[in-house]
């Protein structure tokens, strides 16, 4: 059988066992064993080379490390960077050194040319500002190894899709000025603040934006012959630029740049389901979390994403992210699970493999 005859075939599986399990919900540790079993089918047909799955409910933990990962390894996140820069924005606030209803223009004089002038910052972090996911050159720049400072004068430059407020639009381009801002306010680099106020101070040992201190040969290669187009898309010449470069891997893209172990994120993810005032003041945590896109059609917090698309079983209150790397995560108030899946095998193909058959399971667990 071949490498796409074998995935056909998973895929098959994976379809029928979830449909199956419906009809009764499995305890979390069944759930998790299945999982498990899930995950070491891919690993065994060469589909997936690495995955680290952690997946906690109060008291009961369960850890698990695929192939060549190691239950401590880093993957890149993707997207889940997205609530680590956003964190960094309501740290600000909750100092008083920011509003989230201030115009971006405030602390980005440049950014004021029409209707940019109304966009705020809390629009930044909702995906409602008007600004795109990736720049129209996008490719290009990374291609010529372009700094974070140029990706940010061209989205400033970038004309807003729709009147900011009135839409919702997955916008990289908006976190990536969120994390401009925190820059401004601070005087210091996004990955420097994030592991002074965040990071270290509370044992996440394993997460940093961009790669710090750490070695590239310390983070799990990616998958890139399965990459998203915006990051190479498997094209042979972007190898200098793709997921698994030196450019992109040291760039620390506030949208997509951070890398972490599955238990460094449960760590993050688990503040929120019982805030300790140690980061934020617990009404700001909660306002994170709180969906702030109701009448736009979509379920979106401060960062994060919400509700049952994280898993068929997750209640309107979770709270997470999918990265398109490979990799997902939530928590859910209403359960006490926190459930992390990351994976070398970007989302395109992972999605519907590995990380949405198996978020479904463990959402869906009983007790």
């Amino acid at each position: 059988m071949n490498r796409r005859e074998s995935l056909a075939c998973l895929l098959g599986t994976a379809a029928a066992t979830a449909s199956a399990q419906t009809t009764a919900a499995m305890s979390l540790s069944s759930a998790v064993d299945a999982v498990v079993s899930l995950v070491q089918e891919t690993v065994a047909a060469g589909m997936v080379n690495a995955a680290a799955l952690h997946v906690q409910r109060g008291d009961e933990m369960h850890r698990h490390a695929f192939g060549t990962a190691e239950p401590d390894s880093m993957f890149l996140l993707g997207s889940i960077t997205k609530p680590f820069t956003a964190l960094a924005v309501m740290i600000l606030s909750d100092r008083g050194e920011l509003r989230l209803s201030d115009p971006v223009m405030k602390i980005l004089p440049e950014f004021s040319e029409g209707d940019r002038a109304k966009v705020t910052i809390a629009q930044l972090l909702t995906h409602t500002s008007g600004l795109p996911d990736q720049l129209p050159d996008n490719n290009a720049m990374r291609a010529r190894h372009a700094p974070l400072s140029e990706f940010v004068a061209a989205t400033v430059r970038t004309p807003l899709s729709f009147a900011p407020g009135t839409r919702y639009q997955y916008q990289s381009m908006g976190i990536l000025l969120a994390a401009e801002i925190v820059e401004r306010l601070t005087n210091q680099p996004l990955p420097d603040f994030l592991a002074e106020t965040v990071f270290s101070p509370f044992g996440r040992k394993r997460s940093v934006l961009g790669v710090g201190s750490f070695r590239k040969d310390n983070l799990i290669p990616m998958q890139t012959d399965r990459a998203a187009p915006e990051a190479g898309g498997g094209d042979p010449t972007a190898k200098d630029w793709d997921w698994n470069s030196d450019y992109w891997r040291h760039l620390a893209a506030p949208w997509g740049g951070g890398h972490a172990s599955a238990g460094d994120v449960a760590l993050f993810l688990r503040e929120f389901l019982a805030p300790s005032g140690k980061i934020l003041r617990e009404a700001a945590a909660r306002d994170m979390v709180r969906n702030h896109t109701p009448a736009l059609g979509a379920d979106r917090g401060l960062g994060f994403q919400l509700g049952a698309a994280l898993g068929n079983g997750c209640s309107p209150a979770a709270f997470g992210h999918p990265g398109s790397t490979g990799t997902l995560a939530w928590a859910d108030p209403t359960t006490g699970t926190s459930f992390v899946l990351l994976t070398s095998l970007p989302r395109n193909l992972s999605g519907a493999l590995l990380l949405d058959p198996a978020s479904d399971r463990i959402s869906e667990a009983g007790g």
